[in-house]
């Protein structure tokens, strides 16, 4: 690395470390929220809502690890560099008008504000600010290095919220399946129990006189021997 390059970018050194080795180990974050979504209830359209809100989240941590790995490189000139953030945000702008359509075409779930901000509008900006700041770094602009270094983090950001929102929402989503299902045994439960302890049908009015009373009565007076009487009777 040319001494004029690696000047502004040593300074960047621990930073891109730092963001990179978290980018590359919260990826597998994102197979933990895979394995859950797994778990939950199988549907026709899982596929196109996983596409939606789950795959850009690896995208996201991928994309700074990679940027991290960009601004480490033993570059001769920061032009080479800004023309490869520049092609990456590029990259990113085009993915978030994808994942925009895939979330317009899935219909297992509604979204809502917060959903449109962190999935769709901020990787869109953040995508779109590594572009512009890598024409900038093109020009030998260190300002665009911290363009860059904000973006970059942005992303980390926005793929540990997603995240985190998703497992919450499968873990809420499954809890309340199981208090209405244990709300459903229990009625079920209740419903036999009172069938159960219901009463029998009372005695009937036109019945000649000497009908037993109800059915165990007239049952036990069946099962009663008449007294035996002597030949002398």
């Amino acid at each position: 690395m040319h001494e004029a390059v690696a000047t502004p970018l040593r300074a960047w050194e621990s930073f891109y470390v730092i963001v990179g080795s978290s980018a590359g180990a919260l990826t597998g974050l994102q197979f933990v929220v895979m394995t859950i979504i797994a778990e939950a209830s199988a549907s026709s359209g899982r596929k196109e809502t996983i596409s939606a809100f789950g795959t850009p989240n690896v995208v996201h941590f991928c994309a700074a690890l990679l940027f991290s790995a960009i601004l480490s490189a033993p570059w001769s000139s920061l032009v080479y560099a800004g023309v490869a953030i520049t092609a990456c945000g590029v990259l990113g702008v085009g993915y978030s008008v994808l994942v925009l359509s895939r979330t317009l075409r899935q219909r297992l779930y509604q979204p809502v504000l917060e959903d449109w901000v962190w999935h769709i509008i901020l990787p869109l900006v953040a995508y779109a600010v590594l572009f512009v700041a890598g024409a900038v770094l093109g020009r030998g602009e260190e300002l665009g290095l911290f363009v860059i270094a904000a973006a970059t983090l942005l992303l980390v950001f926005i793929g540990i919220h997603n995240a985190w929102d998703t497992v919450t929402y499968l873990m809420l989503q499954r809890s309340e399946g199981g208090q209405q299902t244990g709300t459903r045994t229990t009625g079920s439960a209740i419903g036999a129990r009172q069938s159960n302890e219901a009463p029998g049908p009372g005695p009937d009015p036109n019945a000649p006189p000497g009908t037993p009373r109800d059915t165990a009565t007239g049952a036990a007076a069946a099962r009663t021997p008449e007294p035996h009487q002597s030949p002398e009777e």
